[in-house]
């Protein structure tokens, strides 16, 4: 059982084996939970409580837990960030226990999370196209360089909060962008990271990223430029 909280009180520092942290934003519901003590993923559970259904971002691993935080609510889609097997071990567990549940994840990384899961992805998403959840939406932003297919969630809805968060998957942590392993990609997603997310979005923009702690762009946008000169 999840102990509710008030938006106030979130902190998004979880750790394997502890208690979620919980923010309610409107209608929408978000629980983080880390997995996985030698990887520590977050997975988010998006619930939208005008139309009691549920969205997964990252069955990453421990798909027990995942599921019992589910419990018997409707879970209409898992949305997958990226091909990178950290983020979707739990995937065909829970697709299994929810088959009504569609799969979306960025078109270009599909292919390999099919053939690593073993589990289809109904929708190939990329920029433009939305997830709902519930009544909510989520825009989706297509970061091309940790992945060819990695993708964030946007919900920017003022009826459901002030400000916009977003959900990073491993394009963007505290302190800079994820891993790449080419110049080419590097730069390939510092440009996405510039273009879509800090020349679009506020400060007040809180983003989730796929481990450890939260942050806002406003605490991390005065460093995109040392970001640049360092390289990675």
């Amino acid at each position: 059982m999840v102990n509710e909280q008030q938006p106030d009180s979130y902190t998004g520092e979880v750790s394997p084996g502890g208690a979620p942290d919980v923010r309610r934003l409107g209608c929408l519901t978000v629980t983080k939970v880390a997995v996985d003590p030698d990887m520590s993923n977050n997975c988010y559970l998006l619930h939208c409580s005008e139309a009691d259904e549920l969205v997964l971002v990252d069955a990453a691993a421990e798909p027990e837990r995942l599921l019992e935080l589910i419990g018997d609510r409707t879970l209409s889609a898992v949305v997958t960030t990226h091909q990178h097997w950290d983020h979707h071990r739990a995937l065909a567990a829970v697709v299994a226990a929810h088959p009504g549940a569609s799969v979306v994840a960025g078109e270009p990384d599909a292919d390999a999370i099919e053939e690593q899961t073993g589990v289809a992805v109904a929708r190939r998403v990329g920029d433009g196209d939305t997830v709902a959840v519930g009544t909510c939406e989520l825009g989706v932003v297509r970061l091309t360089g940790h992945t060819p297919g990695s993708i964030a969630l946007l919900l920017d809805d003022p009826s459901v909060s002030e400000h916009p968060h977003l959900f990073t998957g491993d394009s963007l942590f505290p302190g800079g962008p994820g891993r790449t392993t080419s110049p080419a990609d590097f730069t390939s997603l510092m440009d996405d990271l510039e273009a879509k997310v800090f020349d679009r979005l506020p400060d007040a923009t809180w983003f989730y990223p796929g481990h450890g702690n939260d942050s806002t762009l406003g605490a991390e946008r005065a460093s995109l430029p040392e970001w640049r000169a360092r390289g990675w």
